[in-house]
């Protein structure tokens, strides 16, 4: 559970350039994200190459992956790789998974049927915390079956990062709800975020578990700049290219985009349907990102952070 008074964290997507990363933590950041794809149709980097990356030029943020496509990994490789960077860092990871799908040819590429993309993700995220103990275990599920493995040594962190579910849809909420550590939607609108909060809810209560310490995020696209109309055509034009679809008819609910005010308003919404950590993407179009960082550090947040957080 959130408890009232605590502040709204802010993260953003660092990607590639360690230059930016070093520079936000410098900047007083929360938290500091990498997605990744192994065959996806935009370059990108590999998620957990960019943690590494990550944790060799930060001394302080929450460093995550957004996302990691774990059902393309064998799990005793990713855990062995979490823990050990886990205690490199001084226990500052947080692993967001997700199941994927919107490019097919990466589950070709590495032999993994697209069609079982959940499951494959169901099994593995408790079967981490498992391996996660530095204790000797055996597992008998149908895709990662092993016996009398022992990884070690445990990482920093006393049973593992946090794992985070990503995701849109009622499964990925209720893997979340299940097995999840956290909740981290992207595309959302603060109203579909606040039902998926209480979808939430719902499902642990149905099994009687106790969402105190969990963990709400969401993932926002983000312009910032005096002429809120650039600023919705420039957003809709870089998250359009990047999903393949036109996005002009939904930007205004899906992004916080438009003028400081503006911004603020909708961060405001996001808090108030849930969100505690926003993890954010500037979409700059052909202007600076850095400038969209600066204005959301210096104009917005101080705005959003400066009211009473209510209870979840």
């Amino acid at each position: 559970m959130i408890r009232t008074g605590q502040k709204v964290e802010v993260g953003f997507v660092a990607g590639g350039d360690l230059k930016r990363a070093a520079q936000l933590e410098e900047l007083g950041v929360d938290s500091l994200w990498t997605g990744g794809h192994i065959a996806s149709r935009n370059p990108s980097p590999e998620a957990m190459m960019n943690l590494a990356r990550l944790s060799a030029v930060t001394d302080r943020v929450r460093l995550g992956t957004s996302i990691l496509l774990l059902p393309l990994y064998p799990p005793a490789i990713i855990a062995k790789q979490v823990a050990d960077l886990d205690r490199s860092t001084g226990g500052r990871l947080v692993l967001g998974v997700g199941v994927g799908g919107e490019y097919p040819q990466e589950f070709r590429a590495c032999q993994v049927p697209i069609h079982e993309r959940g499951r494959r993700l169901d099994e593995a995220i408790p079967l981490l915390r498992r391996l996660w103990t530095a204790q000797e275990i055996s597992h008998d599920g149908p895709f990662y079956a092993m016996r009398d493995v022992k990884v070690h040594p445990a990482p920093a962190q006393s049973g593992g990062p946090s794992i985070v579910v990503a995701g849109r849809k009622l499964p990925a909420m209720r893997r979340a709800a299940l097995i999840g550590d956290g909740w981290m939607p992207y595309l959302y609108s603060p109203r579909r975020y606040a039902a998926s909060v209480e979808t939430i809810r719902t499902v642990a209560a149905e099994i009687d578990r106790d969402l105190r310490g969990f963990e709400w995020y969401a993932f926002v696209f983000v312009n910032v700049d005096s002429d809120g109309r650039r600023a919705r055509e420039e957003a809709a034009r870089t998250i359009g290219g990047n999903y393949n679809q036109d996005v002009h008819a939904m930007i205004d609910s899906v992004a916080a985009v438009g003028t400081p005010a503006e911004v603020i308003r909708k961060l405001r919404d996001f808090v108030a349907a849930g969100v505690r950590h926003f993890i954010f993407t500037p979409v700059p179009g052909t202007g600076d990102a850095d400038v969209i960082v600066r204005r959301l550090l210096d104009e917005v947040l101080p705005e959003v952070r400066a009211e009473r957080l209510p209870s979840l």
